[in-house]
């Protein structure tokens, strides 16, 4: 039998495990959260449940009435004169009764139930849509912190490469013990970022990793995407079109008027007369056999489904009063949802071409110079404020216009914003 050596085997393992953890490591993009959360979510996985559960009544309401079967022996005389003969006078008896229903009951039963699972269906699209909501803005949140993150760990490393000129300095005798104290003592801040950072993003991961249904450990969960914005935005009016046609609330709403209709016909349908059709097998001396058919007709004299036309009827109405608030509620969550996106991308535009730059060479500029003893100790500190303040502001803002392109989507109905 072929044995692997031990140190071969070891290397195996190792190899193994290490490839293990990389898989594991690799960052997974949006599209793959998407995936493994319309594959995981037990909230998504109960609502698909009920639009089954929904389809099922379809059978049910198609079923045809039951027939009625009637069995019975009659004049059974077990104290004649001949004790021996209990049934020589009993007279068999069978029928069988069935309901006829009128008016395409069973057809509009099966329409109105047919058309309750389209509405159960929009319903669960309406449901994925605020979902992916919820879940978009914890990727994005989870892509905002990793790149606070990097920004902070990078003004970390930047300031070290100045203290570490700084203390060149000192030693030189170009800066005095004080100044460099303050310097070191100022580092505290950067590193505070940095934690405060880390924490941040290891929140956003949690939530993240809460949505999927997913227990991964945190350091071997990562994401990744582009952390950007796009200065071009659709029109209003195109918007508001996308959103009348692919909302699923919306369609769900349309959908309830049109069931509204189907149940008040089938009320109506109702309300007539269903006759009962039978038919009968017998035994009666002096007569061998016979047979019979018989016509149960029910007189509504006083019942003709009253109740049921005038709130079916009445449902109708409010269908249509709850599908004009949904269309009117449309509109206004594109119209917000466009402003705060336009007003978004108003401070983030200056940012990316003005403030950024300007912060970064006056960063640059009084570095240089402090370096050389031409800028003040002062000065120095308040150009490294002002570039970590603009900096997170500018991250912050981009997180915030993700999630006003999330609010956007979700308030059409579909990406319209990739």
């Amino acid at each position: 039998m072929f044995r692997i050596p031990r140190r071969l085997f070891a290397v195996i393992s190792m190899m193994t495990c290490l490839s293990g953890v990389m898989a594991a490591q690799n960052a997974l993009t949006w599209q793959q959260i998407r995936e493994k959360f319309e594959a995981s979510n037990p909230v998504l996985r109960a609502g698909e449940i009920g639009v089954e559960e929904s389809r099922s009544q379809e059978v049910t309401a198609y079923l045809r009435p039951n027939p009625s079967l009637t069995i019975m022996v009659d004049q059974v005389d077990p104290f004649s004169a001949n004790p021996y003969r209990p049934l020589g006078f009993a007279l068999p008896y069978v029928s069988f009764d069935y309901l006829h229903e009128r008016r395409h009951k069973r057809e509009l039963r099966l329409e109105s139930a047919r058309k309750a699972t389209t509405v159960v269906a929009s319903q669960q699209l309406d449901l994925e849509r605020t979902l992916l909501f919820n879940l978009h803005n914890a990727f994005s949140q989870t892509l905002q912190a990793k790149a606070v993150l990097s920004i902070a760990r990078e003004n970390r490393d930047y300031y070290d490469n100045v203290l570490k000129i700084s203390r060149q300095r000192r030693d030189s005798g170009d800066l005095s013990k004080v100044d460099l104290y303050r310097l070191e003592l100022q580092r505290v801040q950067f590193e505070a970022d940095v934690q405060m950072a880390e924490v941040n993003l290891r929140t956003a991961k949690i939530q993240l990793l809460t949505l999927l249904n997913d227990h991964t450990p945190l350091d071997q969960f990562d994401v990744s995407g582009v952390f950007d914005f796009q200065d071009q935005l659709p029109s209003l009016a195109e918007l508001r079109k996308s959103a009348l046609a692919a909302r699923p609330d919306l369609r769900a709403a349309i959908e309830s008027v049109d069931k509204a209709h189907t149940d008040f016909r089938l009320a109506v349908a109702n309300g007539s007369t269903d006759p009962v059709f039978g038919m009968d097998f017998a035994r009666n001396p002096p007569l061998p056999h016979y047979f019979g058919v018989s016509v149960n007709i029910p007189l509504r004299i006083f019942d003709h489904n009253q109740g049921e036309k005038a709130r079916t009827s009445l449902d109708i109405r409010r269908s249509e009063r709850l599908r004009d608030a949904v269309e009117a509620q449309v509109k206004g969550d594109v119209e917000s949802a466009y402003a705060a996106l336009n007003s978004n991308l108003a401070l983030l535009r200056p940012y990316k071409t003005e403030y950024l730059p300007k912060a970064t060479e006056v960063r640059e500029i009084i570095s240089f110079a402090y370096r050389r003893g031409a800028a003040s100790l002062l000065d120095f500190l308040q150009a490294q404020n002002d570039y970590r303040a603009l900096q997170v502001n500018y991250l912050n803002l981009i997180g915030a216009y993700l999630i006003a392109v999330n609010q956007l989507n979700m308030a059409v109905g579909r990406d319209v914003i990739p």
